[in-house]
């Protein structure tokens, strides 16, 4: 069945989700962090999220939102979509204690030569003050999906920012992935999809072996642009863009390259896998005051 594009507009119910040290330590911890502002909660400061766990705040909706029957879709249409593109504005830094109100929106459905695209626009938001704290755009592909109506956009993500030109060399950063990263990864995001745990399922997918997250790497090059161009400071990461384009195997090593910038506020990057193809291209970091 031919997915509607009458559903933009569609809003989830909210979640709301009180922060605790644990939620935000374990995602720190599946990522492999080892600086103390994730993981020294006796610290004096007290720890931040990493910027990158709005996602797994936003994932329950995620699927609220995919499984609305007014999509029109079956179940094994939905199984077909993958995450595309992520783009998250961070307001100010999570912490614990905070209580969050996340909702999913449908803000565009259109027809590509893969099949079905659709954007959904998240907002977390403060449930106490209504204040922002992050605000996501995500696309998936919806492969061999029609679309029944016309396109539909309600909304579309900020234009992206301009990035300076930078005459510092290219720095290129190995990061090994284990063999048993996405394991972790699923357990401590809380975000599970079988065929990055299940063999099994990613070869009756069609895919080679399992993957990793196209979020755990986008997290991943988010910690590193954070230590080497943020000066170490998680509430320095105003924006984070990435283009997920090629598929990461885990046991293997990719390769996260940027030029270091020279007194603007934005870092272009890109992240290869083991074969050299762009499990993220178009990246760009948005860097700025510490905010929050």
């Amino acid at each position: 069945m031919p997915i509607r594009s009458a559903a933009v507009g569609n809003r989830t119910q909210p979640q709301v989700v009180d922060i605790t040290p644990r939620r935000l330590l374990s995602y720190a911890a599946g990522l492999g962090e080892s600086q103390p502002h994730y993981l020294d909660d006796a610290a004096s400061s007290g720890i931040v999220g990493h910027p990158a766990f709005c996602v797994a705040l936003e994932w329950p909706v995620t699927l609220m939102l995919r499984d609305d029957e007014r999509l029109g879709f079956s179940g094994e249409e939905r199984i077909r979509g993958v995450h595309a593109e992520q783009d998250s504005i961070f307001h100010r830094p999570i912490r614990p204690g905070d209580r969050l109100r996340t909702v999913a929106s449908l803000v565009q459905i259109r027809r590509i030569r893969p099949g079905a695209l659709v954007l959904t626009k998240f907002e977390t938001v403060d449930d106490r003050t209504d204040a922002p704290v992050v605000t996501s755009y995500a696309s998936s592909i919806y492969r061999g999906v029609e679309v029944e109506g016309e396109d539909a956009c309600l909304e579309a993500p900020p234009s992206l920012p301009e990035v300076s030109p930078s005459a510092a060399a290219s720095t290129r950063i190995p990061i090994p992935i284990a063999r048993e990263a996405p394991h972790v990864y699923t357990e401590c995001a809380q975000i599970w999809n079988p065929i990055h745990t299940e063999r099994q399922v990613a070869l009756q997918a069609g895919l080679p072996d399992i993957i990793l997250h196209g979020t755990a790497t986008w997290a991943l090059a988010a910690s590193h642009l954070i230590q080497r161009c943020a000066h170490a400071e998680p509430a320095r990461l105003r924006r984070l863009i990435g283009r997920f384009t090629a598929m990461v195997i885990p046991g293997s090593t990719i390769t996260l390259e940027y030029r270091e910038p020279q007194g603007a506020d934005t870092v272009a990057y890109s992240v290869g896998n083991a074969e050299g193809a762009p499990a993220i291209s178009q990246g760009i970091a948005v860097l700025g005051e510490p905010s929050g």
